[in-house]
């Protein structure tokens, strides 16, 4: 901020910060979160206790948070973002080394009686670090080769070690998030290129790898890949869940079966109806119409951000912003693709609406990062 500027405008304080929260973001975050009780409700049968009433208490306290982190002045959080990117790559490298395994994958750390998914958090400094990275560095020097390798190494060191945990799905969301601030940020286009290029180049190497002493990926998830490209080849094994939820995405037609209508569902056909799969629940009971209603609230939410980081003229919080949105965009578009048959399933939850509460706190504290950058932003003198 300028001399003229600190002069002329001011950042809100005390309790006028309450009147500059982004309102609107909180209402749309809200209707989100209310989609995915009201389905809970469905898919349990109507059952409130099973797990719309877990949802909704753990949506209290993550929007609680989300409002404790909205109301710490966003230099705070620039300041501790290399911190809290090192303590996350730290936590990582203790889960590889001394974390627990779980449903076949090394993804927490117990300390005492706290049960940590470091990757889940990493989603979120990683873009905090790129963020502060590229405020720092300015925009004449964002496509100089050497700082594009140092950011580059930024994100794919924490995505590196999540890929091994295995998490594929929280890995993709990693090297999306960072990516989205590099693009942001200004980084030339020819780099994107190149990396597509190199995705395509690794895309090739790891396919290359089954069957090999030196396999890149798991026996499932080739399986997975298997099922993504022939729905058809083992109908009550790999592919059956993709099938299924093709099933309940279908029979929705325009305006679906009916709110606890759904067959798919309420029989048990459709897997992991309360967290991945819970969009196929949705299209079932309200059809098209309800598909693209809960679409509209996702877009809104998004342009909703694009419109505060525009009005931000501070870098950091721009780039804050800009991240945040990417990376919930790419967490609700892998998830829709995944449980349409366009993407393989790599267990991506639908970001407020599936059941879980790690998923919804870090989604929560990411927006309150959002909050903060527009609570914060500089105003003109009353």
């Amino acid at each position: 901020m300028s001399y003229l500027e600190y002069n002329v405008k001011r950042t809100p304080a005390g309790l006028s910060k309450i009147l500059h929260v982004n309102w609107t973001l909180v209402v749309l975050l809200t209707a989100v979160a209310s989609v995915g009780f009201l389905q809970l409700y469905s898919v349990s049968g109507g059952n409130f206790g099973r797990w719309a009433e877990p949802q909704i208490q753990r949506f209290v306290l993550s929007i609680t948070v989300m409002f404790i982190i909205a109301f710490v002045p966003l230099w705070f959080w620039r300041s501790m973002a290399g911190l809290a990117y090192a303590v996350s790559v730290l936590l990582l490298l203790g889960v590889a080394f001394f974390g627990t395994v779980g449903m076949g994958a090394q993804r927490w750390l117990v300390i005492g009686p706290i049960r940590l998914q470091p990757s889940e958090m990493t989603k979120i400094t990683v873009i905090m670090a790129m963020a502060a990275y590229y405020d720092w560095l300015g925009p004449r020097r964002v496509s100089h080769p050497l700082w594009v390798l140092i950011a580059v190494v930024m994100i794919a060191v924490p995505a590196f070690l999540v890929v091994r945990q295995p998490d594929l799905g929280t890995a993709l969301l990693i090297l999306g998030g960072g990516g989205m601030v590099m693009f942001f940020a200004g980084v030339s286009l020819w780099y994107f290129g190149a990396v597509i290029g190199g995705g395509v180049g690794m895309v090739a190497t790891v396919l290359a790898s089954r069957g090999t002493s030196w396999q890149l990926l798991r026996d499932y998830q080739f399986r997975r890949i298997d099922a993504f490209l022939d729905p058809s080849i083992d109908p009550l094994g790999s592919s059956y869940n993709i099938n299924q939820a093709m099933i309940a995405l279908g029979s929705g037609g325009w305006s679906g079966r009916g709110f606890m209508q759904g067959t798919q569902s309420r029989l048990n056909f459709l897997p992991e109806k309360h967290t991945d799969f819970i969009f196929n629940t949705l299209a079932e009971e309200f059809g098209f119409v309800g598909s693209v209603f809960l679409l509209t609230l996702y877009v809104a939410i998004l342009v909703t951000c694009v419109v505060a980081a525009v009005q931000n003229r501070n870098r950091f919080a721009s780039l804050l912003i800009l991240g945040v949105a990417g990376n919930f965009f790419l967490y609700f578009a892998v998830n829709m693709a995944m449980v349409m048959g366009l993407a393989p399933v790599v267990g991506v939850p639908l970001p407020l609406v599936s059941y879980g509460g790690s998923a919804m706190l870090t989604v929560l504290i990411g927006f309150g990062l959002v909050q903060s950058a527009c609570i914060h932003r500089p105003r003109e003198r009353a």
